[in-house]
């Protein structure tokens, strides 16, 4: 689903006018569902890379928040860093790097018999992979706690850039503050 089709246009009000009309405690739960909706409307099959994404910093960040040492978080944030810069890697640069290795062999006249890797770029994967890298380089060097809650930390990975990627810095911070916002009211609902 592009910004500017139809498709998006109905798709954005709806989802608005739902959000509000939905009980306060259940709202993350059905922003999680329409951004991944949302992911899902470019290729399907796709959303995997963002939930394998997500678990594995989830995971990543959990278990560098449990370790005091430093040194000693560094093979979880090496999982985060391989994990998520692979992804990117295979899907965004291979072809890049292939073609190019394609065109020295060829100056040499050597055979280079590497297929292209024909696939539909997943849409967001740059946003989404460098959220959950600067989370986990946050929570390893100790600036930032590990978010406990998977369903939050999920939102904060599919929502925070995913929906909003053409704007301002202004209108991207109001957002990423609105999921702190409802993680803040879910924590206080929890209580009572």
């Amino acid at each position: 689903m592009l910004f500017n089709s139809l498709g998006f246009l109905v798709f954005f009000p709806i989802t608005v006018i739902a959000y509000f009309m939905i009980a306060q405690r259940y709202r993350w739960i059905f922003l999680l569902a329409a951004s991944y909706y949302f992911y899902m409307c470019w290729k399907p099959e796709y959303i995997v890379l963002i939930i394998a994404s997500t678990l594995i910093d989830y995971f990543a960040g959990i278990k560098m928040g449990e370790i005091q040492v430093k040194a000693k978080r560094k093979k979880f944030m090496a999982l985060s860093l391989v994990t998520n810069l692979g992804l990117l890697f295979a899907f965004k640069y291979f072809n890049f790097f292939n073609d190019s290795a394609r065109t020295i062999f060829d100056h040499f006249n050597i055979f280079y018999g590497v297929p292209a890797f024909k696939v539909l770029l997943p849409v967001g994967i740059s946003f989404y992979t460098f959220q959950t890298l600067s989370y986990s380089f946050d929570v390893y060097r100790g600036k930032k706690d590990p978010e406990k809650h998977l369903g939050i930390f999920a939102l904060y990975v599919s929502f925070s850039r995913s929906w909003w990627p053409g704007l301002s810095k202004d209108q991207r911070i109001f957002c990423h503050n609105s999921v702190k916002r409802i993680n803040s009211n879910i924590e206080e609902l929890q209580t009572e």
